[in-house]
């Protein structure tokens, strides 16, 4: 084997393995965290630089909190695809020990969560699937929630998970970007010569197996905003087609510290309605402008921060774990009118459901 050849992978080696150390101290600082520390004010997450509203606007501060009726809980950073406009880039390899996890998600059911939606980074990385497998079963069979999904790039979804855990999970959404191979291979979604459109069809004669409604996401960008998809959407036939317009994230995808450049992704709204008419008739088509999707979601982050990103960066709030959801979700930035206005509330338990296979 050649000279580089052989350095080139001791270095990945290298770098792998300072990534697991890593990941593996985090849980170890968490876990050992000293309770004077708290007491003394610090905690696991840092405090928002902005604070409560003084004086006679306390009462409509404390009025206006927001529900948590569906969360979307990042788990983990990490992912096998470098798409370029992702705005949840892989910047820690933390991930919560599990027992952790499930009391959080305890706590978001008792303060009126209905839908917990898991997502990354890439969930099924985390114990080739097992980790995301147990807080789904957790969140259906214990916590008794309506609705439990997972997005995903399907690309490390295997049948065994299917058997073991689809069950206890209501909507699976597979990221799909477009139906030409080369396109996925510009904007990053993709693995070798593995075909991401392949493995879509196999994962959606899965769902139709284990009883899973089928979801597909797509993010609408320079690279796939000409391509007419009516043809492979509707041969799908997903319960939901959600389509997002290509969204800039100071420190995430654009910006100096940001690990992405998603500048050259994006199109204007002009052109994402012009994609949108062009895919007019597909009835499950579910369209998501930046102006709607900014601040109309509740987003966890691995250390079950809520991510408030109305002012175009992800700014956390402290975490659930340490001051509760009700004051955390305060400064989450959440548009609860914004959230019912786009459809954000509607039939997602596959009980409810007329799955048409």
């Amino acid at each position: 084997m050649p000279l580089r050849a052989v350095a080139l992978r001791a270095l990945a080696l290298v770098r792998a393995l300072v990534a697991a150390l890593r990941g593996r101290l985090d849980a170890l600082c968490w876990s050992l965290q000293p309770l004077s520390l708290i007491l003394l004010g610090w905690s696991r997450s840092p405090t928002l630089s902005a604070a409560a509203p003084a004086g006679s606007q306390w009462e409509e501060w404390e009025a206006t909190t927001p529900t948590p009726t569906s969360v979307n809980y990042h788990f983990t950073r990490q992912c096998n695809y470098k798409c370029g406009f992702c705005f949840h880039t892989a910047k820690t390899s933390f991930v919560l020990p599990l027992e952790e996890a499930k009391r959080g998600l305890k706590m978001l059911k008792e303060a009126g969560m209905e839908k917990i939606n898991f997502s990354g980074g890439e969930p099924f990385l985390q114990d080739r699937g097992e980790f995301v497998g147990k807080l789904v079963q957790f969140c259906k069979q214990e916590l008794k929630l309506p609705s439990v999904s997972i997005v995903s790039n399907g690309s490390l979804i295997r049948e065994r998970w299917f058997k073991k855990y689809g069950e206890y999970l209501d909507i699976l959404a597979i990221s799909c970007d477009s139906f030409e191979e080369e396109v996925n291979a510009l904007i990053g979604r993709g693995q070798g010569k593995k075909s991401h459109v392949e493995n879509l069809h196999k994962l959606r004669q899965w769902c139709r197996e284990y009883v899973v409604a089928f979801k597909i996401n797509s993010v609408i960008n320079r690279f796939n905003v000409g391509e007419d998809m009516n043809q492979q959407i509707k041969a799908l036939n997903p319960v939901r087609w959600k389509v997002f317009q290509c969204l800039l994230i100071e420190g995430e995808n654009c910006g100096e510290d940001a690990l992405r450049e998603a500048e050259k992704f994006v199109i204007s709204d002009e052109e994402f309605e012009e994609f949108l008419a062009r895919h007019k008739d597909i009835s499950c088509l579910v369209p998501e402008s930046n102006q709607k999707m900014k601040d109309s979601y509740l987003i966890l982050d691995e250390y079950m921060r809520f991510l408030n990103c109305t002012k175009g960066r992800k700014e956390p709030s402290r975490s659930i774990l340490d001051v509760g959801v009700e004051a955390a979700i305060k400064h989450s930035g959440f548009d609860e009118k914004m959230f019912f206005k786009r459809g954000g509330k509607y039939v997602w338990s596959k009980a409810d459901m007329k799955l048409d296979w």
